[in-house]
């Protein structure tokens, strides 16, 4: 039975029939069965559920990190699978933002070094007043001469995001961005990545495992056993929590 779930008609990306098998046999493991879901343009989604609910295998192949079993994975109106190594890499780079737990910054660079870093690889250069904007709305521009070092964790996971940010892509995938963070931090956090939906129009989805987190967000999709089993529109904690306490989490 095929799960589907649809949010809303512009969409940045999506994935039809989505499955995903880890090994073969009888000892494979299906993270993802069969799911359709879209993640809109210029909103915040969160993806929730329980451990091994296939939350950020659903966000790796969504992302192009990793290849589905089968079925469809789009960003944009482009299929990843129909594309070649070098041009999924492109496509990453050039049109995708990711955003870790980790964090993931260039210890010897100072944090403007970092939030350029992905454009300086591709060879290009930043739009000025958008790189700016970024700045600006995630709150670093008294720290870009410092590097990560001399950055607190909530510091450098803004430097993370404004280099998700920099290139200005049509998608950023966020995995537990505030999972190295403490709540003061966490929440503004999340603040700054709902602020850079609402003044940057840009779309974010992320996947987290905390009620509050997901609060932030425009919409969570929940999943269960490899399957999207509900969505909830403007989510609170409250209403989250339920949800998982249904799955069992």
């Amino acid at each position: 039975m095929l799960s589907t779930t649809v949010i809303r008609t512009r969409t940045a990306a999506h994935v039809i029939r989505a499955t995903k098998l880890y090994g073969s046999g009888d000892t494979a493991v299906r993270a993802l069965n069969e799911v359709t879901v879209e993640f809109p343009s210029e909103a915040f989604t969160a993806i929730m559920g329980p451990s091994g609910s296939g939350k950020s295998t659903l966000m790796h192949c969504a992302a192009g990190l990793d290849t589905l079993t089968s079925g469809q994975a789009f960003i944009g109106e482009v299929e990843l699978g129909s594309l070649s190594d070098k041009q999924l890499t492109l496509l990453r780079r050039e049109r995708i933002g990711f955003v870790f737990q980790a964090f993931n910054l260039v210890p010897t660079l100072t944090a403007l070094e970092n939030i350029t870093l992905p454009l300086a690889l591709a060879g290009r250069r930043p739009d000025p007043d958008w790189l700016a904007g970024v700045i600006e709305t995630v709150g670093v521009g008294d720290r870009l001469s410092h590097r990560p070092p001399e950055l607190s964790g909530g510091q450098q996971q803004r430097v993370a995001i404004a280099r998700a940010l920099a290139s200005r892509p049509q998608i950023v995938f966020a995995d537990e961005p505030t999972g190295n963070l403490d709540s003061r931090a966490g929440a503004e956090i999340l603040k700054f990545m709902s602020h850079a939906v609402t003044a940057l129009g840009q779309t974010i989805v992320m996947v987290t495992h905390d009620p509050i987190a997901a609060g932030y967000a425009d919409a969570a999709v929940f999943l269960g056993d490899g399957r999207i089993v509900s969505t909830v529109e403007d989510p609170t904690p409250e209403k989250v929590l339920d949800h998982l306490k249904a799955l069992g989490s």
